[in-house]
């Protein structure tokens, strides 16, 4: 006596194999559509794989009106950011993006996404990089600029860098604590990164006898950027933090109403939730196709 049998004959596997291996699309599909996404998301997802950078895009030119910012991935004419009506200080979340060719465009608010652009500059964004591309200098003189952003630190310390970012005064003289951080920093410039002892101290900017102060907490392994800008009553000292623990995702939140780099809520998890979609589909489709009816034994 013979058991049951329990496989194919080899030609019907492969044209069964075909059969499912030519349904894939239609499985992808209906993956994506059980998820609640669209088709093209859930066949995308493998590119997501190549590495991811950050950037955040600011205005800090006094003079300049309000303006809509535009990044575009180099070759595709449709945005993949647009910020609208974003006011002098203002400075947006990171966004995470595939490593990559970008260009940031720059236009009036309100302006056609069609229509020329005041200015634009390329970046190209490393996977595990963050960047902060920013409109700076006076309206006759507006540019965009690019800077990189440090996410760690050196062990126990913290990082601050400064953007000088008023137009009343051309320059200031920034400290934190005592501790000189920018001497004679001209307007629309920025300052190297500095290593300082953590702490909490009071940040003063100081320029042609006008004085800002504001109180900073810089926490061991933060990455932090000093801000300044004209503000109602003389200079004013926003500080953002670019960067919570070493080597870790751009977080947290600016101490003011500046904007900054707000928490971001954890990645998509629709890429796992389509392969195991398709992966169950893909079984399913092995039992009902592949399986033949057990015979009784002779």
């Amino acid at each position: 006596m013979t058991g049951p049998a329990t496989g194919l004959g080899e030609g019907s596997f492969t044209v069964k194999l075909t059969r499912i291996a030519a349904r894939l699309p239609v499985l992808l599909a209906a993956a994506a559509l059980l998820l609640g996404v669209p088709a093209t998301a859930a066949a995308a997802a493998p590119a997501a794989a190549s590495g991811t950078g950050w950037i955040r895009l600011a205005h800090l030119s006094p003079n300049t009106p309000a303006v809509d910012v535009y990044l575009y991935s180099f070759g595709n004419p449709t945005a993949q950011i647009v910020l609208h009506h974003v006011a002098y200080g203002t400075v947006s979340p990171y966004e995470p993006v595939a490593a990559g060719d970008y260009s940031v465009a720059m236009r009036p608010a309100g302006a056609s996404a069609a229509s020329a652009p005041v200015l634009s500059t390329g970046v190209m964004i490393m996977a595990g990089h963050a960047y902060t591309v920013a409109g700076v200098g006076p309206a006759s003189g507006l540019r965009l600029q690019v800077m990189d952003d440090e996410l760690s630190t050196p062990p126990g310390q913290a990082l601050v860098r400064v953007i000088q970012a008023s137009l009343k005064q051309h320059v200031v003289t920034v400290t934190f604590g005592g501790k000189v951080l920018a001497d004679h920093l001209a307007f629309a410039t920025v300052s190297p990164y500095q290593a300082v002892s953590p702490g909490t101290g009071r940040v003063t900017a100081t320029g042609g006898g006008t004085d800002a102060a504001a109180s900073v907490t810089l926490g061991a392994g933060t990455v932090h950027t000093l801000v300044i800008l004209d503000g109602a009553s003389g200079l004013q000292v926003v500080s953002l933090e670019d960067a919570a623990g070493s080597g870790q995702t751009p977080a947290g939140a600016a101490a003011t109403g500046l904007g900054g780099t707000a928490p971001r809520p954890p990645g998509s998890q629709v890429p796992w939730l389509v392969v195991i979609a398709v992966g169950a589909l893909l079984a399913l489709a092995g039992a009902l196709g592949l399986r033949r009816p057990l015979r009784p034994g002779s």
